[in-house]
């Protein structure tokens, strides 16, 4: 396993972590607060804390399959002068005459208000082994882009 993969997996173990102790320790506490209040049909906090629990179930469920899908991944292998997953791509639209930067992450760890776009959006796909200097055509729910990769920066430029 290589340091890029090792970074990556004790991300996903830190948050692991974080996600194990409110599910462990402090919901049930909650939990224990809200059935004091009553009646459990009509108790906001009862209501909420349940909605938390089956949310956390859920996303450590996604987190260790992340984690199972990181330790069979060779991030060494991505290409060192395309863009690929983690790369930092700045690209102009064409049309607007417009720079953005995006980062190209898995669906879980996508945030557009960050730039962080899963290299399974749309854009995400139309950048995946391009270059800088390349253009490329992507149909995005607000219609057809032209994009120009001005510059690329690899998971590989990123580490070192």
């Amino acid at each position: 396993m290589g340091e890029i993969e090792r970074k990556l997996r004790d991300k996903i173990l830190g948050e692991l972590e974080l996600l194990e102790h409110e599910l462990n320790h402090e919901l049930p506490k909650e939990l224990m607060k809200a059935r004091a209040h009553g009646d459990l049909s009509e108790n906001a906090e009862y209501k909420y804390a349940k909605e938390r629990q089956s949310y956390l179930t859920a996303r450590m469920g996604q987190l260790q399959q992340r984690l199972s899908n990181v330790s069979m991944m060779n991030l060494d292998n991505l290409p060192k002068n395309k863009a690929a997953y983690g790369s930092r791509v700045v690209v102009l639209d064409v049309d607007k005459s417009v720079k953005t930067e995006y980062k190209l992450v898995t669906t879980e760890e996508s945030d557009a208000s960050r730039g962080w776009i899963s290299t399974t959006s749309p854009i995400g796909r139309a950048l995946l082994g391009k270059a800088a200097g390349d253009t490329v055509s992507v149909m995005t729910p607000a219609g057809k882009k032209e994009l120009e990769i001005l510059k690329l920066f690899t998971i590989h430029d990123e580490e070192n």
